[in-house]
C-alpha cells in the first residue's frame, strides 16, 4: 500500500536511493556514478533539509519509493544552498574536470548552473520528482503535483518551473498533460512551466 506523508531526514537514505535509480531520465543511473550519493546530494537532499514544507515521499512496505520536492522561491532556495548546503559538499568534492557523470555534479555542486531570470520572474518555485517503477502508472505522480501546485497556490506563488531531460519523452509529455509548457532548451533538457495565477 503505497502512502504520500511529509519528508524527514530520516528519508534521505530512501530518497537519494529513488534519486539514484531514476538518474537517467527516469531509469537505474548506477552505472554511470562511481559515487552513488552525488545524484542525491544535489536533487534531493537541499529540498528535504532546507524547504521540508514542500516535500513529500511516498512510501510501501520496501520504503521510499518516490518523492517530490520543491523551493517556492528559486532565488532565496539559491541563497540558503549557497550558504548552508554547498560549502561542505564542496570540500569534500574537490574540483574536478574529468568529463564523468560524477564530475558534472561535482562541477554542479561548485558552480550550480542557475535559471535565467526571465524564467524565474514568471516561475519563482521549481520542483522535482520521481518515482521507482513499482510506484508509477496509478496516477501517484499526478496525484503528487496537483498536491503541489495547490500548496504553492495557497502560498501565493505565481508558478513553477523544472527541468526535465530532453530525451525522457515520457516525462515530457507526462507534464504536458498537466499543462506545463516549454520554456527554454538547455543542451540535454528541457525547462516547463505552468502559472498557477
Amino acid at each position: 500500500m503505497l502512502q504520500i506523508r511529509p519528508a524527514a531526514v530520516h528519508d534521505l537514505p530512501g530518497a537519494y536511493r529513488v534519486c539514484l535509480l531514476t538518474g537517467d531520465s527516469g531509469e537505474d543511473a548506477r552505472a554511470s556514478h562511481g559515487d552513488p550519493d552525488l545524484l542525491g546530494h544535489v536533487f534531493v537532499g537541499p529540498y528535504i533539509v532546507g524547504q521540508p514544507g514542500l516535500a513529500r515521499v511516498l512510501v510501501d512496505e520496501g520504503g521510499v519509493a518516490g518523492y517530490r520536492l520543491a523551493a517556492e522561491d528559486t532565488r532565496a532556495f539559491e541563497a540558503w544552498t549557497d550558504a548552508h548546503w554547498w560549502p561542505a559538499l564542496r570540500e569534500r568534492y574537490p574540483r574536478r574536470d574529468d568529463g564523468t557523470p560524477d564530475g558534472s555534479l561535482i562541477a554542479a555542486i561548485h558552480d550550480p548552473p542557475r535559471v535565467p531570470d526571465v524564467i524565474v520572474r514568471a516561475h519563482p518555485a521549481h520542483l522535482h520528482i520521481d518515482l521507482l517503477e513499482r510506484a508509477r502508472g496509478q496516477g501517484l505522480g499526478r496525484v503528487l503535483i496537483e498536491g503541489l501546485l495547490d500548496d504553492l497556490r495557497q502560498r501565493g506563488v505565481g508558478g513553477v518551473h523544472l527541468e526535465v531531460g530532453e530525451q525522457n519523452a515520457g516525462g515530457i509529455g507526462f507534464y504536458e498533460h498537466l499543462g506545463f509548457r516549454r520554456l527554454d532548451v538547455r543542451p540535454g533538457s528541457v525547462l516547463m512551466g505552468i502559472r498557477l495565477d
